[in-house]
């Protein structure tokens, strides 16, 4: 019997599970392209659970699912007992019976640690307020695809330290590369998640020092789902740190810009920044299609 793995946060990835998938995702896209068709999930049925808004996420596991033979099922808290109290604990229990693998997006961390802590099958993070993985993971395989192994690069984080910022950090420790974040004040990473980084963690203060000589430059939006309220305050705190032309002219010479999006231009990051020559934030998000496919695959079969 296969071991239950779960995928909550970027970390619970070993180096060698890493490699793996990148390997799958280069053959399953490959297959992809070629209009190959490959079913190995064939039978097996994903559930989707939606606390937060998505496009990206649920685009991309559904059809994804889709492409390696399985069913999708799309299920919002509104309109499930999830939304009328029932306990994250029962509703896991019945559930993880129905179906072959689970991915959930809602906010706190806990609520998916939990529900993962009950469940029969695999539960995937589709993200939390803490972590977001499966973008992580797509970022960094488009960063491969691009310029080659991450390992010994510096990333470039300009903005607010959420949940995409708190899992670069633990990208960059499993994976050997140097973060750069700059964040305005009092927007700062919280310091259990700095220290337990350090070795692979530089802070600077001055967003263009932070993108000197970065291979890779990475932003998201100012104001994450959930903190809606705080937007005019962040507008104004947060008005030094667009990613421009500036700060990509102080970069690495083929260094990259990614953004998990959607993007708010003028704010985080600059037109001619987002839609210049050194963007590959398109190919970034067809890259969750891909990635989620052989993360899936791992969870469900293994190693093939």
């Amino acid at each position: 019997m296969m071991t239950l793995n779960h995928f909550l946060q970027f970390s619970d990835l070993n180096r060698e599970e890493f490699d793996y998938l990148v390997a799958r995702t280069v053959d399953i896209k490959a297959r992809f392209k070629r209009y190959e068709p490959y079913y190995p999930l064939q039978d097996r049925t994903l559930v989707m659970i939606f606390e937060k808004q998505s496009t990206r996420t649920r685009l991309s596991f559904e059809a994804g699912m889709h492409q390696l033979g399985g069913s999708a099922i799309y299920l919002n808290t509104r309109d499930s007992q999830l939304g009328r109290g029932e306990p994250v604990e029962d509703a896991a229990q019945v559930i993880s019976r129905m179906c072959d693998i689970v991915m959930i997006r809602t906010y706190e961390q806990s609520i998916i640690d939990r529900f993962a802590a009950n469940s029969r099958v695999p539960v995937i993070n589709g993200l939390t307020n803490e972590y977001h993985p499966c973008q992580i993971l797509a970022d960094i395989i488009t960063f491969i695809e691009h310029r080659g192994p991450i390992q010994g690069k510096t990333v470039a984080w300009v903005g607010d330290s959420n949940n995409v910022c708190n899992t670069w950090l633990q990208a960059a420790e499993l994976l050997d590369f140097k973060l750069n974040v700059s964040t305005p004040p009092g927007y700062e990473i919280e310091s259990e998640r700095a220290q337990a980084a350090h070795q692979h963690l530089e802070v600077f203060a001055d967003p263009m020092e932070a993108c000197r000589n970065a291979h890779l430059v990475t932003t998201d939006v100012w104001t994450s789902m959930g903190f809606e309220a705080e937007n005019e305050a962040r507008l104004k705190a947060f008005a030094d740190w667009q990613v421009d032309s500036d700060m990509m002219s102080v970069a690495d010479q083929k260094a990259v810009f990614m953004h998990c999006l959607p993007a708010h231009r003028g704010e985080e990051v600059a037109a001619d920044v987002i839609d210049g020559p050194q963007s590959v934030v398109w190919d970034e998000a067809e890259n969750r299609l891909h990635t989620q496919k052989a993360l899936m695959e791992y969870l469900l079969c293994g190693r093939v």
